[in-house]
């Protein structure tokens, strides 16, 4: 395998959450606020707010349950996926209250998708290779829904929103791979189709760069890759004493700054992308 583009010392632990209270227990989702701060989900049904500068922890909604992805809408409202529960719920911005938003059939909600622009929230299904395995959508108002893309899926896990709005990246955990599934003109699905191979050995978070380059991070070994059509799939950087990233799940993106969860640890990963060579924007 080719050396990493990035050394270990590039990462640091942002926050570190093992005796804080909140406690920041192996959390799963982790994405950016408007207003720079990091938000994650733990296993414990905690959804929280670590400040920007990582100075503080702060909990602000909790489900009982097990939090996996997370994603914010425009309005700074949060849906976050429970695995407890089989359902999505919702902290509402305004009312600070986190109410159960939406389940309709799906098992194992792993990662939201916000599409303002069709007006629905889109839900990978973690449950491995059947008939309803998939992605689900619902209304972002009602919460009304169902199974979107039907096609069998090697368990279903992070997505992430095509530059341009077209489609949908899809994590395959068990395949391992990374697929794309276009939103048609009439908002239906269209044919899965793999884009990325070869992303040993479990593949878990992905997210597009804001070169166009597109990220995605290995539960197990601790490892992140960057792929782009020019330059192929590259190791970003790894860990192999599973410390500082620990087994990384979900990943977000801050101007230069990648933060991981790490399901592994109490803590979240800052990586420091200054150093990165660039890629050819456009080149997914």
């Amino acid at each position: 395998m080719a050396k990493p583009l990035l050394d270990m010392s590039a990462a640091r632990v942002f926050f570190d959450g093992i005796f804080t209270n909140p406690r920041v227990a192996h959390p799963e989702g982790v994405a950016v606020h408007s207003d720079g701060s990091i938000w994650c989900g733990t296993e414990t049904g905690d959804l929280l707010r670590l400040a920007a500068d990582g100075g503080s922890a702060e909990r602000m909604g909790a489900t009982d349950g097990f939090l996996l992805g997370i994603a914010f809408d425009s309005a700074g409202n949060c849906f976050a996926c429970d695995l407890k529960h089989a359902a999505i719920f919702r902290w509402d911005a305004a009312t600070g209250r986190m109410e159960r938003f939406a389940s309709s059939g799906i098992r194992v909600p792993n990662y939201p998708i916000v599409d303002e622009a069709r007006n629905c929230l889109y839900v990978s299904d973690s449950v491995g290779e059947d008939n309803r395995s998939g992605i689900f959508r619902y209304d972002l108002e009602t919460g009304e829904g169902g199974l979107w893309c039907r096609e069998a899926m090697s368990f279903a896990n992070g997505m992430a929103m095509a530059p341009g709005g077209n489609g949908l990246y899809v994590v395959e955990s068990d395949a391992p791979c990374i697929s794309h599934v276009p939103i048609l003109a009439d908002g239906t699905a269209g044919s899965r189709e793999v884009v990325v191979e070869g992303v040993h050995n479990v593949p878990d978070g992905v997210a597009f760069a804001p070169d166009g380059s597109l990220f995605i991070s290995c539960y197990e070994p601790s490892r992140i890759y960057r792929w782009c059509k020019d330059r192929g799939l590259e190791v970003l950087i790894e860990d192999p004493a599973a410390t500082t990233l620990a087994h990384p799940t979900n990943i977000a993106f801050k101007g230069d700054k990648l933060y991981t969860a790490n399901l592994g640890r109490w803590h979240i990963t800052e990586i420091d992308l200054a150093a990165l060579p660039k890629a050819i924007p456009g080149k997914v």
